[in-house]
């Protein structure tokens, strides 16, 4: 079997077998697309330690035409995980080929990961102008994104009728078929409140546009807020309340997080919460609280009165 079938094979495979979202396989297409272009559509057999070497190489040299930019060692390290990714499916369905564990990944600096201040996220929350629906909307947006740690993408496939106002809860389906409950604070469980008394229409959606032409069929699926347009929403308050970072609905899930953790919760319960397969996901947040804790230190332990 050559390649470009088995490539076919694997995103089908994570697809139907693994649950994956659409986003996933189109990115892992996009990683193992490279890589057919490099190899050529061999045999898997063919894959071996030094062909392997010479596509990274290929990856630290490579330029895009378009932009002239080379690309960054966490992209690189993508590029390898997605075909450790597709070695280990054909391994497991017994087809010869390089072993994934010979391949290991490169040394990369931990991103930074972003997280608003008190008094960004004050300003933040409070830029929406609550006096139009639209606005309404929005500031329900913020306080839902920040009280329960979503993903944009779990946001937008939210409807009203799963929204449980009186016990602040409901449950979804996130990543990888994965389902939890999730909490909502008492101030995001108000506006909500607020913005559904606001709303005259009976639509599905929890969250809807009010741009473009109205369109009421299917219960009102296509009058549900995208990705790209709560991405939209965030960005135009980011600058309106002149937050200096460039904030996104992913800088609020960190910001739930993180202040959590910074409140005394365990980090086996964000992970809950979050929806982390794995704890060592969630744990990409010790690094901000336990400088947290160090300012506390430095702040109120009697050896540091004099310095």
């Amino acid at each position: 079997m050559t390649l470009s079938k088995l490539i076919t094979d694997f995103l089908e495979h994570l697809e139907v077998e693994k649950n994956a979202s659409q986003l996933t396989i189109r990115n892992y297409h996009h990683y193992l697309q490279r890589f057919l272009g490099f190899a050529g559509d061999i045999d898997p057999k063919e894959i071996k330690q030094d062909l392997v070497r010479k596509y990274r190489v290929y990856l630290a040299r490579y330029v895009d035409e378009k932009t002239g930019l080379s690309l960054k060692k966490v992209t690189q390290n993508y590029f390898v995980i997605a075909l450790r990714a597709f070695l280990r499916y054909l391994a497991k369905n017994d087809i010869e080929t390089l072993a994934p564990e010979k391949i290991e990944l490169g040394d990369q600096d931990p991103r930074p990961i972003k997280v608003l201040d008190n008094d960004q996220l004050s300003r933040l929350l409070s830029a929406p102008d609550i006096s139009k629906i639209d606005g309404l909307r929005d500031k329900a947006i913020l306080e839902t994104l920040f009280s329960t740690g979503l993903r944009v993408s779990e946001l937008t496939k939210i409807n009203r009728d799963k929204i449980n106002l009186e016990r602040r809860e409901f449950g979804i389906v996130g990543k990888g078929g994965k389902e939890r409950v999730v909490f909502i604070s008492d101030t995001a469980a108000e506006w909500i409140d607020r913005y559904f008394s606001q709303r005259k229409d009976r639509y599905n959606p929890l969250f809807i546009r009010y741009s473009g032409k109205e369109d009421p069929s299917k219960n009102g699926e296509k009058m549900r807020l995208s990705v790209r347009s709560v991405e939209r929403v965030l960005d135009k308050y980011v600058r309106k309340a002149q937050i200096p970072i460039k904030a996104s609905p992913h800088t609020l899930r960190h910001s739930f997080a993180t202040d959590l953790l910074i409140n005394g919760a365990d980090i086996r319960s964000v992970q809950e919460m979050l929806g982390h397969a794995n704890i060592s996901t969630t744990q990409i947040y010790t690094h901000i609280t336990n400088k947290h804790l160090k300012d506390v230190h430095k702040a109120f332990h009697s050896g540091n009165k004099d310095l």
